[in-house]
This record gives structure tokens, sequence and C-alpha cells, in this order.
């Protein structure tokens, strides 16, 4: 197994790109709290903060919330002289709690959002991050290879997702995932079987399915798996740090002729955009791409949602959380440039009915791109 750890080297590339960014914005240094990035500055996710300066090293305390905080801003004042003039905070995901100690123990500096910097570096992944997910990527592969034998008439959806995180979790799999918004739950495996497929509601999400009751409301649930019926399976993880975000549609026996052909349009409309995806191309370019595909293969009214329901997105970035820039959606004009790595999910719903969909994790190269998934992109049958 190769190791998580990220080399020295890598470590410094990462704290280099984000101090250019913090000068350019002004910014005197960043204060770090949140768990994936500290992973990405540190190497460790161990909690705590980390304090980045515009240039020279971190310093970095281990203690918790308020005696580290007090800590880490005497050692800034002995380091730097000072407090900084401006200092950098990641206002996207900081508690309204922590941002007012930190205006207390930080008085007379001036407090800045230093969230879009550090984003903006995690947006271009270096040769040993892409290396690292493609890692990842060999393991989810073998989930993939075994989700078939995992299946059976009658089981539940709920019940075959933890059939398959047993598998994932023998390779190494987390189905631990991290999101940024604290209004959104990670978890695993969102398998939609037949009707459940069909049902949309509380997720930014074509398909939201059922869940298993009103406090979880979204992904898999009671409904029995039946043969001939296309299930749907969003299988997002982490391992070392870095995430996966990998659909294909699944069936016990053959799908019916309306369902293959709508997986197969799927399939179509993915390796359609997946033509296109090189330097210099924006995501909404990709979008329009993808639209124009669904409507061509006559499936404008099912693609992306029902007609009143339709999501605005084709794929997310994705790397130490599960959704980060770029976005491939409507409206975002900033080219794609090499290292970016984003999932790509042309999906349909027909409402009260099934979903076919697909999601692709794919790099952007110096001449187009490259898959990072190895899971085939087909239905697998059992």
């Amino acid at each position: 197994m190769l190791d998580p750890r990220p080399p020295a080297e890598e470590i410094h590339r990462r704290r280099h790109a984000v101090q250019e960014g913090l000068l350019q914005r002004g910014i005197d240094g960043l204060l770090v709290t949140h768990p994936p990035d500290l992973l990405y500055l540190s190497g460790t996710s161990r909690g705590g903060y980390l304090f980045l300066p515009c240039q020279g090293d971190p310093i970095r305390v281990d203690e918790g919330p308020d005696r580290g905080l007090e800590r880490i801003a005497g050692r800034i004042r002995d380091a730097l002289g000072r407090l900084p003039a401006v200092l950098g905070l990641e206002m996207d995901v900081l508690p309204v709690r922590h941002y007012m100690a930190i205006r207390r123990v930080f008085p007379g500096s001036g407090l800045r959002d230093g969230s879009p910097v550090l984003l903006g570096s995690r947006m271009l992944k270096s040769a040993w991050e892409i290396g690292w997910m493609e890692h990842v990527a060999e393991r989810t592969a073998q989930v993939f290879a075994s989700a078939g034998d995992a299946m059976e008439p009658g089981l539940t959806e709920i019940a075959f997702s933890g059939r398959l995180e047993a598998l994932a979790g023998a390779l190494g799999i987390s189905g631990r995932v991290r999101v940024r918004d604290y209004r959104t739950e990670g978890y695993p495996w969102h398998v939609l079987a037949g009707k459940s497929g069909g049902m949309v509601g509380v997720l930014d999400a074509p398909a939201t399915g059922e869940g298993t009751s009103p406090a979880f409301p979204c992904g898999a649930g009671y409904r029995p798996l039946a043969t001939g019926e296309p299930v749907m399976v969003d299988f997002a993880v982490r391992m070392g740090g870095y995430h996966m975000d990998e659909t294909r549609m699944l069936a016990m026996g053959p799908l019916s002729r309306e369902a293959g052909d709508a997986c197969r349009a799927a399939v179509e409309i993915h390796d359609r955009v997946l033509e296109q995806v090189e330097p210099g191309r924006s995501g909404d370019e990709l979008f329009r791409c993808s639209r124009d595909a669904a409507r061509e293969l006559g499936y404008e009214g099912a693609y992306l949602g029902p007609p009143e329901g339709k999501v605005r997105f084709l794929g997310h970035g994705i790397g130490v959380e599960l959704i980060e820039p770029p976005l491939i959606a409507l409206g975002r004009k900033e080219p794609l440039a090499p290292g970016m790595t984003f999932a790509l999910e042309p999906k349909m719903v027909f409402e009260g009915r099934f979903a076919a969909g697909v999601e692709s994790v794919v790099t952007v190269t110096e001449t187009g791109h490259r898959l990072i998934s190895r899971v085939p992109v087909e239905v697998l049958y059992s």
C-alpha cells in the first residue's frame, strides 16, 4: 500500500502557493482550524491551530479552542513582534462563537476571509495528489467489481449499502466523507433502486431517494431490490484524506428497454463531455455540451432532474473534501487548468419510476484530460 503521508516537498509546495495568494490579497497570515485545511497545509488533520504567515514558517499549536487560541496568539506575537494587521480566517466554515473569540484574542487585527486563497490552491492538484487519488480509485473499482455479488432480490437498499461499506472497509476505505457546507451531511452510499431513483427532495441533486426516516430523508432506504430493476449506486468515500465520488447503474438480470436506453444515453453524454475537457474550456461550456447532448438524444425533460426541479450543475471538484472548486455548472466561466480534478455526473430522473446516470472522476492534463476512475463506464450486471 502506498504511504498516504504527503512528502515534505509536497507540503512546502502547498504552503508556498497559499502564501503567494495571501500576499496578493494583502493578508498578513492565515489562521487555520478546519480539519481538511489543516491536513492540506500540515499533513495531518489533528485538531488545534495553524498560523501560516504570508512569508516564513508556519506556527502550530495542538491545543483546543480556548487555551490553544491564546497560546498561538502569543507565539505569533513572539515570532512577528506584533499581531497581524490583517488576519485571514476560514470564514465559510468558522463558527460564530470561535469568530468572536478570535476578535477578542486578536484586538486590532483586521479579519478577512482567507478561504478563497485556500480553495484556489487546493483546486490545482499536484502529481502526488493525483497519484494518490488514482490509488484510491483502484480500490473503489474493486468494490464495484464485487457489488454484483452482494446483490440479491428482496435485500433492502440500506442493507445492500451495508454490504458495500463492508467491502470498502476491508480495503481500507472510509465511509466518513467531509463536506464544507455545515448544513450538508456527507454519507457514502446513495443507493436508489427503481422508484427510489425517481424521488426528488432535500438534496441539491437530481434524485434524492427516500432515506431511512424523516431524520435522514435521503439516500438508501428500505425499498427491496428487484430483478430487472435499475439500481443507482453513488459511492462517495475517503481514503488517506482524499475522496472519490463515482456512480454506476447496477442490475440483476436484463433491464427494460426504456431503462437500458436511458443508462446508455447517460454514458453517451458522459463521453461527449469528456471529449471537450481540456485547458481553457469552462464549466459553462461543458454544462451546455451535456445539455445539448441530452436534447439530441431525446432526454431533455429528464436530464438533471424533472422539469420543475432540475439542478444547474454537471460536476464538482473533489479532493480533501467531497465538493470543492471547480464547479462544472451553468454560468461558470472560469477556464479549466491542468491539475483541476472533478467528478462528472450526468444523470436523469424519470419521476416516480427510476433514475439513470453515471459519475466518474477526471483530471485536466496539459493536453486534455485523464480519467482517474477505474470502474468500467457501463451498466454492471450481477
